[in-house]
């Protein structure tokens, strides 16, 4: 039994860690937009999965809805970042890439307050407390549609310049854009002469080494710093 319970808690890493690393690949095929909409669908289905787990009295319908969850967030995470940070203007974009962090704790204060016994933690209400994450997954996907693609993406990677610029009006509004279509058009020139380093290149390239470090410590230390605590 506590097998099977260590499984359950450390499934959602290791769906996580799929998610994030097919992230890159995905998001050059489909593009940010797409592949949040389709997130947002494995999100949905892994709540309904384990809000279902108690009325099919299957344990191993928990076990799929967290490794489903996990691979949701794990490909969510860097998507966030990457498509909030390209749809807002510039002088917002530090703000609106630290609202993922915030959210994120915002997230995990609300699930531990409603995972008391008092509020959804009992015996009845559980199967509402792991289905009540495709609430949030369930917004987006109605939201979603009325947001254009990423304008980098669409100039970047489908050479889209017309839907470039609509992109940028229907998001920043009527104006003279052109200084953030250079800036894109920059960008894309440094990428063709960057070479793409796997995580294996990554860790043998010396220049990055303490680089890799620092992340490596600081990483593994915020899980003993009593953040979950807080």
């Amino acid at each position: 039994l506590l097998f099977l319970w260590s499984i359950t808690v450390s499934i959602f890493g290791i769906g996580g860690l799929l998610g994030s690393s097919g992230s890159r690949y995905l998001t050059v095929k489909y593009g940010k937009k797409k592949c949040l909409l389709c997130n947002n669908l494995v999100m949905i289905v892994a709540a309904f999965i384990m809000g279902c787990s108690k009325t099919a009295q299957s344990f191993e319908m928990i076990l799929i809805g967290r490794f489903m969850c996990g691979i949701s967030a794990g490909l969510c995470i860097p998507l966030h970042h990457q498509y909030i940070g390209e749809i807002s203007p510039r002088k917002l974009r530090g703000f609106a890439n630290s609202t993922s962090s915030f959210f994120w704790s915002l997230g995990k204060a609300v699930g531990q307050i409603s995972g008391q016994r008092e509020l959804l933690g009992s015996q009845s209400l559980w199967p509402m407390l792991m289905a009540s994450c495709g609430l949030p997954a369930l917004v987006q996907l109605v939201t979603l549609p009325f947001f254009p693609e990423s304008p980098p993406y669409l100039l970047m990677h489908k050479e889209d310049l017309e839907g470039c610029k609509k992109a940028i009006r229907q998001l920043w509004g009527e104006g003279h854009h052109q200084a953030e279509i250079d800036d894109i058009m920059k960008e894309k020139a440094t990428m063709k002469n960057t070479k793409i380093l796997s995580v294996l290149e990554l860790m043998k390239e010396p220049a990055f080494r303490w680089q890799l470090y620092m992340i490596v410590i600081l990483t593994a230390t915020v899980q003993l710093c009593g953040i979950n605590a807080v």
